[in-house]
């Protein structure tokens, strides 16, 4: 019979995503056929399956960390937040409207039950499924609607862990509060709490259980200390580290859009020498960086305005820094871009920066696809997925910057480059040639590769859990004996 773990938090950011990822590669491990599974994410970090549906990146990163290829199943609601306070609700992994918050409550049962229906026909072949939750299980203006949470494990008859996070400071209130807003047929499915990121002498919170006791009735499984080598990519912009790479290294500056979607583009470059990835707000912010990326976004007329408004497109057109722009980016710098029914975002036609000659029209079709990558001069192929709607028309002439599938793809024009991929920078060749235009001579990729990191990166998760964690409630419900 499946069994059913959930990863609740206190709160956003309280180390969900990583608790599921940990847990997903130690139960593997364990030997149990285990998958990852969130009834309904809102994130703009998504991935694109190998059947071209689009899910939460976290939930792809967590497949990963089982040994499995991502599907659909894993996330079968995911909102997009988009401009005008609305979301794209995608159904399945595929696209089927654009909602208010209000108007998507009000549908709240039909999207329950399409979770109800993944649950049933795909949920039985997996000995446990790791659920994670999403912001906090007791928001009391929202139980009664929500279905990432609370409805999953009761309809799985499935046990939870609360994870709280310490680095936010009144972990002991965030526990007790949450806990005490629980109804009693869920705070009977509890198998512990765990403390997370926690930074300095753990000896020095060796007593927590010992407060908690009077308060809850669950025992505290553990507290985690905060590894800053044993990250994974993040849940959203706002879980982003300002710098990461080599802290020695020259700089490449990542604008941080407000409709920023798939920061995970950056993450390839933490393991390399001689550069480092900033991610920066304002034009004041540049320093002496020696390149510039122009990110994915969720509403990219929006985001394009917001650069003319802050300052960043006179300096991008005007500086003399390599450029590259990653999807909604590489639209911005084109002539036009044209979206008259508003469904990428805010509706209008609006001249680009004119970095490169291309017209952008969306239309409403949406483009979900893996594809093969490499650059023009040939070497090594990888993985990268796009996941964008419109269509780029270039002028004659504009060279492409990558092959995808055998065709030519991307524009690369003077000092800038763009594309409709994600994972453009997976591979070292790509990191490698950007470093070359920008004249980044100390550069050294990684001895192993962004996967074989990732490997490494779960396993010690997994390790971590073990180390510091009483396991024994849950590998008792599991049925896992060492």
């Amino acid at each position: 019979m499946m069994k059913a773990l959930s990863i609740l938090g206190t709160s956003s950011n309280s180390g969900k995503s990583w608790l599921a990822t940990a847990f997903c590669q130690l139960l593997q491990r364990k030997g149990l056929k285990v998958a990852p599974f969130k009834a309904q994410n809102m994130s703009n970090n998504s991935y694109a399956t190998l059947s071209g549906a689009e899910i939460g990146r976290a939930q792809a990163v967590q497949a990963e960390a089982c040994g499995l290829l991502p599907t659909w199943q894993m996330n079968p609601v995911l909102l997009k937040p988009s401009g005008n306070s609305q979301s794209q609700v995608l159904l399945r992994g595929q696209v089927v409207t654009h909602l208010s918050a209000r108007d998507y409550f009000s549908r709240i049962e039909e999207y329950w039950q399409a979770v109800e229906l993944t649950l049933s026909e795909w949920g039985g072949q997996w000995d446990a499924l790791v659920l994670e939750g999403a912001g906090s299980p007791v928001e009391l203006n929202l139980m009664s609607r929500d279905i990432a949470n609370l409805r999953p494990i009761r309809h799985l008859d499935g046990r939870w862990i609360l994870c709280a996070d310490i680095e936010r400071g009144g972990v002991f209130a965030q526990i007790v509060g949450t806990w005490k807003l629980l109804p009693k047929d869920i705070q009977q499915r509890c198998l512990g709490i765990v403390v997370n990121k926690f930074r300095g002498d753990l000896s020095l919170f060796a007593d927590a259980e010992k407060y908690l006791q009077s308060h809850i009735e669950a025992p505290l499984l553990g507290t985690l200390p905060y590894r800053n080598d044993l990250q994974p990519e993040p849940e959203d912009s706002l879980s982003l580290k300002r710098e990461s790479g080599d802290p020695a290294g020259e700089v490449i500056a990542w604008i941080r859009l407000p409709y920023l979607s798939n920061s995970s583009d950056a993450e390839p470059w933490a393991g390399d020498k001689g550069v480092r990835v900033k991610w920066v707000d304002a034009p004041s912010d540049l320093g002496d960086a020696l390149a510039i990326v122009l990110p994915g976004s969720k509403d990219t007329l929006s985001d394009l305005q917001w650069l003319r408004d802050s300052g960043w497109a006179d300096l991008i057109t005007s500086c003399s820094l390599p450029v590259v722009g990653i999807c909604g980016g590489y639209q911005m710098l084109g002539r036009t871009l044209e979206d008259a029914e508003g469904l990428a975002g805010q509706a209008g036609r609006v001249e680009g920066l004119g970095c490169i000659p291309m017209d952008t029209i969306f239309d409403e079709e949406k483009l979900v696809q893996q594809v093969e990558v490499k650059l023009p001069g040939g070497g090594d192929r990888w993985t990268g997925y796009e996941i964008h709607m419109g269509r780029s028309e270039q002028g004659d002439g504009v060279p492409n910057w990558l092959i995808a599938d055998g065709r030519g793809e991307g524009a690369q024009w003077g000092r800038f480059r763009g594309t409709y991929v994600h994972g453009v920078f997976d591979h070292p060749s790509t990191r490698a040639e950007f470093c070359e235009a920008a004249g980044i001579t100390a550069y050294v990729a990684a001895e192993l590769s962004w996967q074989e990191s990732k490997s490494l990166l779960y396993a010690g998760m997994a390790d971590c859990l073990e180390q510091h964690l009483n396991l024994d409630p849950v590998f008792e419900y599991l049925g896992i004996h060492d």
